[in-house]
C-alpha cells in the first residue's frame, strides 16, 4: 500500500467526525463553505496519510504525526502580552501585522496600518463573513489539486488565517505580516491556518509569514497558503518557521502566476522536530519570472523537507530554485524538486539547485532534483551537492592569514548568505541575515573540523 489503509483512514475520519459536526451546525457560514469542507473530509478518507511507500514521502516518516489525535483548537487561547512580540523575527519592521494565537486571530496584538484604497488585509474568518461572495471563486481554487491528506484535513478544518487582497494598479509600500504563535501545552493540539493572498494586475506587495512558539509543546501545525499574482504583479513572500523543538509542521504553498509577473518566494526552516513544505506553483502566463529560495538549519534529530513542483504552463517563462541546507548532529534534510515543462512552454528557462553542508558525520541529506520536459526549445538545468566544507577553500583563506576556525565560520556563513541575499525587501533580509548568523554562531560545532 502506498498510503494509509482505508480502515486506518476511516478510523481517523471517525475520530475527527465529532469535531467536524461543529461546522455542520454553524449557521453563519456562507452556503458554499460547508460543501468545500465536506469535500476535504471526503478527500482525506480517500487518501489517508502518506507512508514511506509513497514515492514523494519515502524519506519523510510521518508516523509520529499520524498517531496524534488531531485535536482542533476551537476555543481562543489566553491573551498573550503584547510585549512578548518583541522577541520574534520581524517584530520591529514597519507595516501591518495580523497575529494568530493557537490558530485564532488576536485583534489586541494585531495592527492594521492605513493602506492604499481598495486593499484588504485581515482575518480570513472575518472576510468569510463580510465578503463571502468575493472569496467563493478564490478560496480552495489554487490548492484543489492537492495530492496528500494533510491538505485535505486543512480544507476540512481550517478556522482562520491571513487574507490580503491588493487591487489592480496598487502598490503596498510596507510589508504585511502573518504571525502564528503557539502557546498550547496540549500534546496533539492541531492548528490548520489558511492564508489567501490575491495580488491583481500591476500590483505590488510583500508578505512576511512567521510561525513561532511561546512555550508551546507537542502541537501540530498544518497550514495551507494560496497565492495568486496577476499579470505584471510584483510579489515577494517570505516564510520563517522556528517552532518548538517537539512540534510538527506541515505546510502547503499553492501559487498561480500571471503574464510578466515577478514572484519571489523564500522559505526559512529552523525549528520543529519535523517540518515539510509542499510547494506547488503554476506559471500560467507568458514572460513571467519566479524565484523559489530556501534555507534549512537542522540540529539534534530534526528533519526538514522541501518538496516542490514548478509547472511551466506557458512559453517564455523563467523559474529559478535555490535551496541550501546546513545539517548537524543526527539531523536530516530532504529536498525533492520537479520542474514540469508542458508542451506549450517553449523558450522555458529553468534552473534548480540544492546544496547541503554537513557539519556532522551523522547528519544525512536526501536530494532528488528532477526535470520532466515535454517541449523541445528549452534551457533547463538541475543539480545537487552533499558534503562537508571544501578543504581547498579553507586552505585558500589560510594562505591569506586567516585561522582555520575563522575560515570555517566564514565559509559556513557565506553558504547561508547565498539564500538570504536574494530577499529583495531589505529590512527583512537584514533581520534574517542577523538571525541566521546568531543561530549558526550558537552552534558549538560551527568551527570544528570533522
Amino acid at each position: 500500500m502506498t498510503l494509509m489503509t482505508q480502515k486506518q483512514a476511516g478510523q481517523k475520519v471517525e475520530a475527527c467526525g465529532a469535531a467536524f459536526s461543529r461546522f455542520e451546525r454553524e449557521p453563519s457560514q456562507p452556503p458554499w463553505l460547508l460543501p468545500l469542507r465536506q469535500a476535504g473530509l471526503a478527500r482525506f478518507r480517500e487518501l489517508g496519510l502518506p507512508t514511506l511507500q509513497h514515492e514523494d514521502w519515502r524519506f519523510t516518516n510521518v508516523a509520529a504525526i499520524a498517531r496524534l489525535p488531531f485535536a482542533p483548537q476551537f476555543e481562543p487561547a489566553p491573551e498573550v502580552p503584547i510585549g512578548m512580540l518583541g522577541d520574534f523575527a520581524f517584530a520591529q519592521l514597519p507595516g501591518s501585522r495580523l497575529v494568530f494565537v493557537d490558530g485564532h486571530y488576536a485583534p489586541q496584538l494585531s495592527v492594521i496600518k492605513p493602506l492604499p484604497a481598495g486593499v484588504k488585509a485581515g482575518s480570513l474568518a472575518a472576510a468569510l463573513t463580510s465578503d463571502a461572495a468575493g472569496l467563493e471563486a478564490q478560496l480552495g481554487h489554487y490548492s484543489q489539486s492537492s495530492d496528500n491528506g494533510f491538505a485535505a484535513l486543512n480544507q476540512a478544518f481550517f478556522l482562520d488565517g491571513g487574507f490580503v487582497h491588493v487591487p489592480a494598479d496598487t502598490n503596498v509600500a510596507e510589508p504585511i505580516q502573518f504571525i502564528y504563535i503557539a502557546t498550547t501545552q496540549q500534546s496533539g493540539a492541531t492548528f490548520h491556518p489558511r492564508n489567501l493572498v490575491i495580488a491583481e494586475t500591476n500590483s505590488r506587495v510583500t508578505i512576511l509569514e512567521s510561525y513561532v512558539s511561546l512555550g508551546g509543546s507537542g502541537y501540530f501545525t498544518n497550514a495551507i497558503t494560496e497565492l495568486f499574482a496577476g499579470d505584471n504583479a510584483h510579489l515577494e513572500f517570505v516564510k520563517f518557521q522556528d517552532e518548538a523543538a517537539d512540534a510538527f509542521h506541515i505546510a502547503g504553498f499553492h501559487g498561480e502566476f500571471g503574464r510578466a509577473s515577478r514572484v519571489n518566494v523564500h522559505s526559512f526552516a529552523l525549528g520543529a522536530k519535523l517540518s515539510r513544505n509542499n510547494i506547488r506553483t503554476k506559471l500560467a502566463g507568458e514572460g513571467l519570472e519566479c524565484v523559489l529560495n530556501g534555507l534549512y538549519l537542522t540540529r539534534g534529530d530534526q528533519l526538514a523537507d522541501h518538496h516542490m513542483v514548478v509547472e511551466h504552463a506557458q512559453p517564455h517563462c523563467a523559474s529559478h530554485e535555490y535551496f541550501n541546507g546546513i545539517l548537524d548532529d543526527k539531523s536530516r534534510g530532504v529536498f525533492h524538486g520537479r520542474i514540469l515543462v508542458q508542451p506549450i512552454a517553449q523558450k522555458t528557462d529553468a534552473k534548480q539547485t540544492n546544496k547541503n553542508l554537513l557539519l556532522s558525520d551523522d547528519a544525512t541529506a536526501n536530494t532528488k532534483p528532477q526535470l520532466e520536459i515535454y517541449a523541445d526549445d528549452v534551457k533547463c538545468t538541475h543539480g545537487a551537492t552533499i558534503g562537508q566544507l571544501n578543504e581547498e577553500s579553507i586552505f585558500y583563506l589560510r594562505t591569506r592569514g586567516i585561522g582555520p576556525e575563522t575560515a570555517r565560520r566564514m565559509l559556513i556563513h557565506a553558504f547561508a548568505g547565498e539564500i538570504t541575499e536574494r530577499i529583495q525587501y531589505e529590512p527583512a533580509r537584514e533581520e534574517l541575515d542577523k538571525l541566521v548568523w546568531d543561530r549558526l554562531e550558537a552552534n558549538p560545532h560551527l568551527a570544528e573540523k570533522k
